[in-house]
């Protein structure tokens, strides 16, 4: 591929992204000319011009014009929405510049949970009793609006970020004044907009859940894999820990689970590019507790290999490229993930056992992500973990297990604040 003839690609980026340098080398590696478009503006950006773009994501029908300005100037052959809150922007880009795109407003779907839910009952899917409320009402003295158990939750956060399960009154009002103090939180607040100024509030699904990552292409479906989560996620919180592929589930179930997640896509209107969707399954039958408009976040892409090696930015780049993808598998081999759960509230002090974690028959990386002397909050107010385990194996149960001792080599010192 000549220097001239390279096509342009712009990644759409939040600053807080894991994901930056996997993109940029998939990007590298293809031969491909990338522009970065981060929310923060970057010391070279008037040095590189064609490289470096600064835009407010919170704001995407003006930074869609900055886009089709530069585009004028530097002509786009794709651009990639990297998280949720560039997913909307990428829509609008898309159109504006005649590219391969979901609609606005399937995006805008994805971004808001109480919209997504009204959606899915309106197209037949399955979906738990839920309605949005005010943050500043009265939870009227811990009286759920629905039935116990029930959930609680952002309508735009991601991770299970303020996700807490109330099973009586009082833990109902508990919950309901904990994330509301969350969401008043400046950075979340400004990063919801009004959508920070509800919460959904709808009847707990029991069951197995499991991650499903996708591509679409004019609406059709290709899964890329599909994630066991062996951990019981039953609450109060919902940290998300193990993940696993590929899954033990049967084949028949496997299938029932692709089927829904295709039908949760068409109904919010989503068409083209990766998805990410979380579902459980019961006696019931398929339920569908989210499906994001981007791949898998944190560093968990670097589980997945396909074909001779591409990794999933690679899969993701080639087919905004418009590049064939149909025949691309997941290696056969078993990996899986494990995102480290912060224990406590405090100072990260230090970490000890991780050359021990790091020699697990089994493991390939153990990287910590956040830095010592930082502070680590967890879940339901944290937004980051402390780290990420990867392993592969000739079975999912030994990926499992080496991911398991791993983590049980590591302790975390954490100081109190203060």
């Amino acid at each position: 591929m000549g220097l001239m003839s390279r096509p342009r690609v712009l990644l759409l980026m939040p600053t807080s992204t894991y994901r930056a340098a996997d993109f940029v080398d998939a990007g590298i590696r293809m031969g491909v000319e990338v522009v970065v478009a981060s929310d923060q503006r970057q010391t070279l950006e008037e040095a590189v011009p064609a490289s470096l773009l600064s835009l407010d994501f919170r704001r995407p029908d003006e930074s869609c014009r900055r886009i089709v300005e530069f585009a004028g100037k530097h002509p786009l052959r794709a651009v990639v929405g990297v998280e949720d809150e560039t997913t909307v922007l990428a829509s609008l880009t898309g159109r504006a510049l005649g590219l391969p795109h979901n609609p606005p407003e399937a995006a805008r779907a994805t971004r808001d949970k109480h919209l997504a839910r009204q959606l899915l009952r309106r197209h037949g899917i399955p979906v738990p009793d839920f309605l949005k409320i005010p943050i500043q009402a009265d939870p009227q003295g811990g009286a759920a609006p629905i039935a116990f158990p029930c959930v609680l939750k952002p309508l735009f956060l991601s991770a299970s970020r303020g996700v807490i399960r109330a099973d009586n009154p009082v833990e109902f009002g508990a919950a309901f004044r904990r994330l509301r103090r969350i969401l008043e939180l400046p950075e979340v607040s400004a990063k919801g907009g009004e959508s920070a100024n509800w919460i959904l509030v709808e009847s707990y699904v029991p069951g197995i859940e499991v991650a499903l990552e996708g591509l679409l292409t004019g609406g059709r479906l290709k899964v890329l894999a599909l994630f066991d989560k062996p951990d019981p996620l039953d609450g109060p919180f919902f940290e998300e820990t193990l993940y696993v592929t590929p899954s033990r589930l049967p084949a028949s179930t496997q299938e029932k689970i692709a089927r829904c997640a295709e039908r949760t896509a068409e109904a919010l209107g989503l068409r083209e590019g990766p998805i990410h969707a979380e579902m459980r399954m019961n006696e019931s039958g398929v339920w569908p507790l989210e499906v994001a408009a981007r791949s898998i976040g944190g560093l968990c892409s670097r589980t997945l290999r396909f074909g001779a090696g591409l990794s999933l930015e690679e899969l993701i780049l080639r087919h905004a490229l418009g590049m064939d993808v149909k025949g691309m598998e997941r290696e056969r081999r078993p990996a899986g993930v494990m995102m480290i759960p912060i224990p406590a509230s405090g100072i990260l002090r230090g970490i000890r056992g991780l050359e021990a974690a790091r020699s697990t028959p089994g493991v390939e990386e153990v990287i910590p992500t956040i830095p010592v002397g930082q502070e680590v909050v967890p879940l339901p107010e944290g937004s980051r973990y402390l780290g990420f385990i990867f392993a592969r194996a000739e079975t999912s149960e030994q990926v499992e297990e080496a991911l398991r001792k791993s983590h049980r080599c590591l302790q975390f010192e954490i100081a109190p604040r203060g």
